[in-house]
């Protein structure tokens, strides 16, 4: 083998390991992401009790489509550092993970197929290869829609896959009447030998899919028999072990409990898979072992070991959780820690990385409704216990923003689907807008500290006031915290007539003081306090208009909507109109005709009104 040659295989295992990494990633982006969140939701329920079977399935599932067993078990490993899941509801989905990466092993063996017809010639690798990777180049260049972008990259990576194969098959090919290969394979008849072997080449690819694959390549030559392949496979299985190691390292107990359950997986199906093949040979005795294999008959024995040992394996998932307890140490619990769902394992799975941003955005959400709440309460009865509390809200919710923000620009952008851009968009314009009503409800609270501090009191007509707008803006809070958390377009909507509303009332009161100022009722020293508070609850609602209108956006998936700027309804439109008069008759008429009744006029606009019907029943 001279020096071409080796450039030769060295092209052809890159261009293999480029074509399942441009696979993987584009039928990702179909479906990828919502497998993961499936495989989440599924190997999990509200009591945290396991559904192997389900998980075994999504397992596979996931792994097929993203063909790699480590990159799901790396999912895995994050979801448990998380807290999401227990070792044991994880481990069936690492088994279900073994069978599905058999997959590409799978598409290779047609390679087998061309010897007959002119039918089968022209679906072989050998034809349609440079027709997908074809096909595919000219959807890449001359189309610009990302869907088609996508299955452009399908097929240009499976065009790639048989190109690499084709290429390293056209080296092997030449190793057939080299006397030292032939003693090479010779040796490999010593199982051990085979098993280290497959153990070595994985760890050096980082992908026992792609070794896999350069032994399907080398039965090109003709001299690699069943007794050689099996333990070369067993190895295969073994090495795969490496990369989720190595990416376990700084993950926490749990996680490693994982790790160290993935390798006893692989190793109890080392020894099962041997014990079956030892004991027919033993027995009716298989005469195939001498046989010499193609790349069906690999792909065949790799499904077979993975499928033997998971089936098997199955119903002692909980047995295995329990043994690498002893093994790692460590107990099965949720992680401790307020950002432990930011898991950096789960960065290289937006959807899931990007949906436990949610459940962080969530828990902030509590926990600014629960400090407008405490807030409010201290204007009529100040507690300086209840303002430690806040603090302590207020601390969280600055440190979510903090950790939201760094985590979320650090998701891998190759990745993400086109729902996952809307979401990213949706949740960083909304973190800044989360941490600001923050703030005001503690604006609120030190107003209402400084209030109880020089004994400033509101009229009742300024209480009465004052409590309208907090019953208006905990709705404006409650309808907007609930149309993120559901991503409920039709109750984001509702959001901006009612900001409106409230932002009409606010004047309305600040009239309603100055009219009671003038005559004597308010003093001037609750009016700042009252201007300063119900301008945080004027910020609070407009902040919150500010997240329906992401969520708008995100709903209507429309890229020249400016949210920024733009409005959720045609301010003119007659579904704005009704919107906007029910919110001004449930909290800005009470407050007018309460000042009417009590010889204070009303707002401006109302005695504008007022004026015009004295004149018209003149």
């Amino acid at each position: 083998m001279d020096i071409m040659s080796i450039l030769k295989l060295l092209g052809g295992i890159g261009m293999f390991l480029y074509g399942m990494n441009l696979l993987d990633s584009s039928i990702g982006k179909f479906a990828g992401g919502a497998l993961e969140r499936r495989l989440e939701r599924v190997t999990t329920d509200k009591k945290k009790r396991m559904n192997p079977i389900k998980g075994w399935g999504l397992g596979m599932g996931v792994t097929a489509v993203v063909q790699s067993s480590a990159a799901t078990t790396i999912m895995l490993v994050g979801f448990i550092n998380a807290g999401i899941m227990k070792v044991a509801q994880a481990l069936p989905a690492v088994f279900g993970a073994n069978v599905g990466s058999t997959m590409t092993a799978q598409i290779l063996r047609l390679g087998d197929v061309g010897d007959g017809s002119i039918a089968a010639e022209l679906v072989s690798p050998i034809a349609i290869a440079p027709l997908l990777a074809g096909i595919g180049a000219f959807i890449i260049l001359f189309i610009k829609s990302d869907k088609m972008k996508n299955i452009a990259g399908v097929l240009v990576g499976l065009g790639l896959l048989f190109y690499g194969m084709l290429l390293m098959e056209e080296v092997f090919e030449m190793l057939r009447d080299i006397q030292q290969f032939r003693v090479f394979v010779d040796y490999l008849r010593n199982p051990i030998l085979g098993v280290v072997l497959g153990i070595i080449v994985t760890i050096l690819l980082q992908s026992s899919t792609a070794s896999v694959g350069v032994l399907q390549a080398l039965t090109v030559t003709g001299i690699i028999s069943y007794s050689v392949a099996i333990p070369i496979i067993i190895g295969e299985n073994l090495g795969k072990c490496s990369a989720t190691f190595i990416r376990s390292i700084g993950s926490n107990r749990n996680s490693k409990r994982l790790v160290v359950g993935h390798l006893l997986f692989n190793l109890a199906g080392a020894v099962i898979f041997s014990a079956i093949i030892l004991i027919l040979n033993n027995t009716v005795g298989l005469a195939f072992m001498s046989d010499i294999t193609n790349r069906g008959s690999i792909a065949t024995v790799h499904l077979l070991f993975n499928l033997i040992a998971s089936l098997v394996l199955i119903p002692f998932s909980e047995t295995i959780a329990k043994f690498t307890e002893k093994i790692v140490g460590g107990v099965d619990k949720k992680s401790d820690g307020e950002f432990v769902a930011l898991d950096d394992m789960l960065l290289n799975t937006p959807t899931v990385a990007l949906e436990q941003c949610r459940e962080v955005m969530g828990r902030m959400s509590d926990a600014i409704i629960a400090n407008y709440e405490l807030a409010v309460g201290l204007i009529y009865e100040y507690d300086e216990s209840k303002m430690e509390m806040l603090e302590e809200n207020e601390s969280f919710i600055d440190q979510c923003e903090t950790a939201l923000s760094a985590y979320v620009i650090r998701i891998d952008r190759k990745r993400l689907t086109h729902e996952n851009k809307l979401l990213m968009h949706e949740i960083l314009n909304s973190i800044g807008d989360f941490e600001r009503m923050g703030d005001y409800c503690m604006n609120i609270a030190y107003v209402a500290k400084e209030k109880n501090e020089q004994g400033i009191s509101f009229s009742k007509g300024g209480h009465d006031e004052v409590g309208v707008i907090i019953s208006a803006v905990e709705y404006v809070l409650e309808t907007t915290m609930s149309a993120f958390r559901d991503e409920d377009m039709a109750i984001a909507t509702r959001v901006e007539p009612l900001y409106d509303a409230v932002n009409d009332l606010k004047e309305v009161i600040k009239e309603r003081h100055i009219e009671r100022l003038q005559e004597g009722i308010c003093s001037s020293e609750g009016g700042v306090s009252l201007f300063d508070m119900i301008n945080s609850f004027e910020r609070i609602s407009a902040h919150a208009a500010n997240v329906s209108l992401h969520v708008i956006k995100k709903a209507k998936d429309d890229s020249s909507f400016d949210e920024m700027h733009g409005h959720a309804t045609d301010n003119h439109s007659d579904e704005y109109k009704a919107l906007y008069r029910y919110y001004a008759s449930k909290y800005i008429d009470p407050v007018v005709s309460v000042s009417a009744i009590s010889g204070h006029g009303g707002s401006k606009r109302e005695k504008e009104k007022n004026s015009k019907k004295k004149k018209k029943s003149k």
